[in-house]
């Protein structure tokens, strides 16, 4: 089976909870939707974790030249 696109888990997370949502399935099938949330949205956290050690920003020296640096959101900037 092929890995599943960040953006393809995200919309059937997005139509899981609109079926949850709308409140007309039954208690099991709410339940089975609810199990099926859970592994999209672990999913899709762990894409993210994934592109986000991916990230490098290209930084120049005081000499000129380029290194690399792992990219830091700005709200972890914050406490440095």
């Amino acid at each position: 089976m092929a890995k599943k696109r960040f953006e393809e888990a995200l919309q059937e997370l997005e139509t899981i909870v609109q079926r949850l949502e709308d409140g007309n399935l039954s208690l099991d099938e709410s339940l089975a939707l609810f199990e099926e949330g859970i592994k999209l949205s672990r999913l899709c956290a762990q894409r993210l974790d994934e592109a986000e050690k991916k990230i490098e920003v290209l930084l120049k020296n005081e000499n000129g030249s380029l290194h690399r640096q792992p990219f830091i959101p700005e709200d972890e900037n914050a406490d440095t």
